[in-house]
């Protein structure tokens, strides 16, 4: 096996409520605070919350939430042109994944821009000389395939190509998972979310860089994707917001601590080329990719699979890998989501510039099996 390094540089904290004390987390690292927040939590009262918790421990900051645009470089910019005479000892992230790619991004290179280094050097490459800024994430989606490494996704707004910014990996200070946050969301959106967790653990346990704390991870998250859902909701007694909570916090580290996955790169690109959501592209992609592995890593979907218990204990292993890519394609029916990438309003034609930015990006080196542009358009048309 490969060497095996583990380093995260965030203290992680799971439990009901804990968003309510960001104010007392934030107090560590300094009174003066950056807070970039989803616009959408307004509509919920949980950017009041946040904003009032802050202000109880007499913590000044300002907002950044023009989110609009996403995780563009647009954005990140005006964000650090804002921050860069506000003389901030800290960052405060709260919401999605392009929230906490945005404040990933403002607390890596802040400390150089203000120096007079060019933001564009970053993302073209360039690493940062300084530490950066300390930084708390609120993260309201519990998914997170980046989170816990020391790349940061963001789009180019150059070019509408994804980029990979390389932060140092002393970013981050706290990842707060509240599974309260969890409870304003729509059954839709808990369906959307729940297949983008069950795509990460597939990924991080089928990878090329899987080893056996990644394994551990991705196990443990698929015990618990099994206890969520209606089926299954009468079997245990913890809340179902909790179980995923704490099965996205498990499937990030695994992610975090192997590498993502065809369904996940190709929707990051998606994503940044046509505005359209990861997690419908990812939750498409999965059961064409969980088929894929099944011809060459077998024993390892058959394993998860059982774990997953979509499968049956007397099940040979391309029964249970069968069985499995099938649960998926159920469950995307039960949830109305799209089956087929052509249900997304997007041609082949435009699926191939997609196609051709994800064989460009590193994650390419850690799939399951090598892959470039050819096979993995290969995959998008099956999926077509």
């Amino acid at each position: 096996m490969a060497d095996f390094t583990f380093k995260v540089s965030s203290n992680i904290m799971l439990g009901s409520y804990t968003a309510s004390r960001v104010g007392q987390f934030a107090l560590e690292y300094g009174t003066r605070a950056m807070l970039i927040i989803d616009p959408i939590l307004k509509e919920n009262g949980i950017a009041d919350k946040i904003k009032q918790s802050l202000s109880d421990r007499n913590v000044e900051f300002f907002v950044f939430d023009e989110l609009s645009e996403g995780v563009t470089t647009k954005t990140i910019e005006a964000a650090l042109n804002i921050a860069k005479d506000a003389h901030l000892q800290s960052v405060i992230a709260a919401g999605g994944t392009k929230t906490m790619c945005v404040a990933r991004a403002v607390a890596s290179v802040l400390p150089d821009v203000i120096l007079g280094a060019d933001f564009y050097s970053f993302v073209d490459g360039a690493l940062p000389s300084s530490e950066p800024l300390p930084l708390v994430c609120v993260p309201t989606a519990i998914r997170d395939f980046s989170i816990f490494t020391q790349l940061i996704p963001v789009i180019d707004s150059r070019s509408s190509r994804t980029r990979l910014m390389t932060a140092k990996n002393s970013l981050g200070k706290l990842v707060i998972f509240d599974p309260n946050l969890n409870v304003t969301l729509s059954q839709n959106q808990i369906d959307s979310i729940t297949m983008e967790v069950l795509c990460l653990i597939t990924e991080a346990y089928l990878s090329q860089r899987a080893n056996f704390f990644s394994d551990m991870l991705a196990e443990k998250a698929a015990e618990f994707m099994r206890l969520i859902g209606d089926d299954a909701a009468t079997l245990v007694t913890t809340p179902q917001e909790e179980l995923l909570a704490q099965c996205g916090c498990l499937a990030s580290l695994a992610i975090g601590t192997s590498a993502i996955g065809a369904a996940s790169l190709l929707s990051l690109c998606v994503n940044a080329r046509f505005k359209i959501p990861r997690s419908l592209v990812s939750a498409i992609l999965l059961p064409y990719v969980i088929a894929d592995c099944s011809t060459f890593k077998l024993d390892r979907v058959a394993k998860l699979a059982r774990i997953l218990g979509v499968s049956h204990s007397d099940d040979t292993d391309e029964q249970a890998a069968n069985s499995f890519a099938e649960t998926v394609r159920m469950r995307i029916a039960k949830a109305n989501l799209p089956a087929r990438l052509k249900d997304l309003n997007v041609t082949i034609e435009q699926l191939s510039l997609a196609v051709e930015d994800a064989a460009s990006l590193e994650y390419v080196n850690s799939l399951p099996r090598s892959m470039n542009s050819d096979t993995l358009f290969e995959l998008v048309k099956t999926a077509f």
